[in-house]
């Protein structure tokens, strides 16, 4: 049956109604054909009038079948000879009632799919019909027609229609299957690294497939970056020839449709994609959700080797390399000292990234070294053709940036951003190809649709390593993108001005540079006190990577990120990251006096202690931990007179995480050496809190004693 085929190729775009599983129960003779007539006619007065662009014979066919059953349907209803039927009768009738629904959603594939995707499930698709055809045949050989009083004239056309079907074969019309063929072999051209003769191109696009302009492209080429996000292993072509299909069609969009998009259609394209903050574990507008723990906490990019250092933390290999390379000795994510420098392989880890990606047809770069393991993945690698496709797509788009029409490079930036959003290599050679100087002049277009476009696609650009160097160092960029922080025409624009510099702040040398550029902290500042909800949480984790620069405290305090940071820590979606940047602030005396004279700020910390989350409560107790060390007397004075700190105290001792419970303890010792502030826990005495504990200095490193979510990643937009 061709029920499981039917439903996994347009589950993609909606589900199937129940109807379509379920046979009518506990009705009557006269209500189940009434029911049936009302089925098979709407299927024909909704699809017979309609003329599908593929699939026409087929379809065609399917109507006039469904026709006949109507006028056997609506005579049985109207002769009432359908007011008691035979139960071998009934059950072909609601045999049929779900043939019925099977064929309303084959036809409504046909009608609502993409050109494109129709052609490439051309020989599917044509089966479904098919199988619909051989279900009609077999249920009319155990239909019992001597059962039923019928007119001659139905009989026979019962019976011509009954021949037909037991006649039928699989039929794929030959002029769609060479338009198939033609476009296959535009990815073995690009495969072989030659791109497609135009004519040949604008033949194939606009005369075979009567797609005319640059919105009806689009659509194409949405719907089968929809497939791509839903695809399934059994479901031809695979994901990654999908993807290479998907790279054509956007090359084609610019090539043979131009630049000149009407305004509207670029902003509402925009609204379309609306991301949800880069705190999400969404890397949002990318077709698949990279899973957290596949991602390298010091690139976010998926992980190619994944290796384990002394600190239990997993890195890419190349990256944490580097990292050790340059004389780094504590680990990027904890700031924990290394025991040693030993690199031991993830292989399960690594074995499940490799699975993940063969099933979403995910572009994956193993290393020269590993085993064959993932070399049997070669096959689920994306074909040359996309890769060649997509390059040759950015050097139209780069071309048009930089000698455009203001409209035209408004859609150029556009098409950056979407090309940039997926795949190392497509960042790469985008930034290789010179897009970011003609962006960085689109910063400060007086076009809200130009400027957004270009803040997110360098912020896409700059999740590559290698181009956030090339951004930083391309003069005046930084200042644009502080500019569009401040004074971008879009709150889009602004947040995602605050995300690039998260971004680039990943890179120790540069958060300096970030924090003394104008009004870069300030407007940090402004955004986490007043912006949105996602915006707040571009804001706190800049803020955050920038605090970890021991040079940038008096900047940030100047510009009253600290103030806006102590007001966070009632915001319960920036909590977690404003108590952590507070922990690093608060580690110089002149950091932890601003923090100290906060009027809220030992309140705050404490309400997190209480209600946080466990990540929250660690970086509040070691920011109260902080503050007393660095902050003297009355700091310590103010923090010891906090409520219900004691009882906090024991409640992380025992409940807390590892980490939060050794910060508890530290700041209980501090407690205990002033004479006046005894601390007793339910009897048990200060010596069990303290167990193992004695140590009292503070960690030579300070980064371990703060906690961040690893959910933490810059999206893709």
């Amino acid at each position: 049956m061709a029920t499981a085929a039917i439903f996994s190729s347009l589950r993609r775009r909606r589900s199937p109604s129940l109807e379509a599983f379920l046979a009518p129960v506990d009705l009557t003779d006269v209500a189940l054909v009434q029911t049936l007539v009302s089925v098979s006619t709407e299927l024909v007065s909704c699809f017979s009038g309609k003329s599908l662009f593929f699939q026409r014979k087929n379809s065609r066919s399917l109507i006039r079948k469904i026709e006949v059953f109507v006028v056997l349907l609506e005579y049985l209803r109207d002769s009432r000879a359908g007011s008691t039927l035979s139960p071998p009768t009934a059950v072909c009738f609601k045999e049929l009632y779900l043939l019925l629904y099977r064929s309303k959603i084959l036809l409504d594939c046909c009608v609502q799919s993409s050109k494109l995707w129709l052609l490439l499930q051309n020989h599917t698709i044509s089966g479904h019909f098919h199988d619909l055809n051989q279900e009609i045949s077999t249920l009319l050989d155990v239909f019992p027609l001597n059962d039923v009083e019928l007119s001659e004239d139905v009989r026979e056309q019962i019976d011509l229609m009954h021949k037909q079907s037991r006649k039928a074969t699989l039929f794929i019309d030959k002029d769609e299957e060479d338009l198939r063929v033609r476009f296959f072999s535009f990815l073995d051209e690009f495969e072989k690294g030659k791109i497609p003769n135009m004519v040949d191109l604008r033949l194939f696009f606009v005369e075979g497939l009567g797609i005319k302009d640059a919105k009806s492209s689009r659509a194409e080429i949405e719907f089968l970056e929809e497939q791509i996000v839903s695809h399934e292993g059994d479901i031809e072509p695979t994901a990654s020839v999908l993807n290479g299909f998907v790279a054509i069609a956007r090359y084609c969009r610019f090539l043979l449709y131009g630049f000149e998009e009407n305004e509207v259609e670029l902003q509402i394209g925009n609204q379309k994609k609306l991301r949800k903050g880069l705190i999400s574990q969404e890397i949002a507008e990318t077709f698949i959700t990279v899973p957290k723990d596949f991602c390298c906490p010091i690139s976010l990019d998926l992980m190619r080797d994944p290796v384990i250092i002394s600190t239990g933390q997993t890195y890419d290999r190349i990256l944490i390399s580097r990292w050790m390379e340059e004389g780094h000795c504590t680990c990027p994510k904890t700031g924990q000292m290394l025991m040693n420098t030993r690199l031991v392989p993830n292989r399960a880890l690594r074995n499940l990234i490799v699975q993940w990606c063969a099933a979403h047809g995910i572009p994956y770069d193993p290393p020269e070294n590993t085993d064959s393991s993932v070399e049997a993945f070669a096959a689920a690698m994306p074909s040359k053709a996309a890769i060649e496709a997509n390059r040759a797509t950015a050097t139209l788009l780069i071309h048009k940036l930089a000698s455009g029409s203001q409209r035209a490079q408004t859609v150029a930036a556009r098409g950056i951003r979407l090309l940039a959003k997926t795949g190392r290599e497509n960042r790469a050679f985008i930034a290789e190809a010179g897009a970011i100087p003609h962006l960085r002049n689109l910063l400060s277009s007086t076009n809200s649709v130009a400027q957004e476009n270009s803040v997110t696609a360098i912020l896409n650009l700059s999740i590559h390593d290698k181009n956030k160097s090339q951004i930083m160092d391309e003069k005046g960029c930084l200042g644009s993108i502080v500019g569009v922080l401040r004074f971008g025409l879009t709150t889009e624009a602004r947040e995602n001005a605050a995300a690039t510099l998260f971004s680039l702040s990943a890179v120790h040398d540069y958060k300096k540079r970030i924090a003394d550029e104008e009004g870069a902290v300030e407007a940090l500042a402004g955004l986490l006190r007043a912006g949105t909800p996602r915006g707040k949480k571009d804001a706190v984790t800049a803020l955050f990577n920038l605090s970890t620069h021991t040079e940038n405290c008096l900047s940030m305090m100047e510009a009253g990120a600290v103030t806006a940071l102590v007001g966070a820590l009632g915001n319960e979606g920036v909590a977690e990251e404003a108590a952590g940047a507070l922990a690093l602030i608060v580690r110089q005396p002149i950091g932890a006096e601003a923090v100290g004279g906060e009027e809220m700020a030992v309140a705050g910390l404490i309400g997190m202690m209480r209600c946080g989350t466990p990540r929250g409560k660690e970086n509040a107790v070691a920011a109260l931990l902080e503050l007393c060390r660095s902050g003297g007397t009355a700091a310590t004075e103010k923090v010891l007179k906090a409520p219900a700190l004691w009882g906090l105290l024991q409640s992380l001792l025992f409940t807390g995480t590892k980490r939060a419970r050794r910060k508890a303890a530290s700041l209980a010792r501090v407690f205990q050496r002033r004479e006046n502030y005894p601390l007793h826990f339910g009897g048990l005495g200060a010596g069990y809190a303290f167990a193992g504990n004695s140590a009292p200095s503070r960690d030579s490193s300070f980064v371990n004693e703060v906690s961040v979510p690893v959910s933490i990643s810059v999206p893709v937009l």
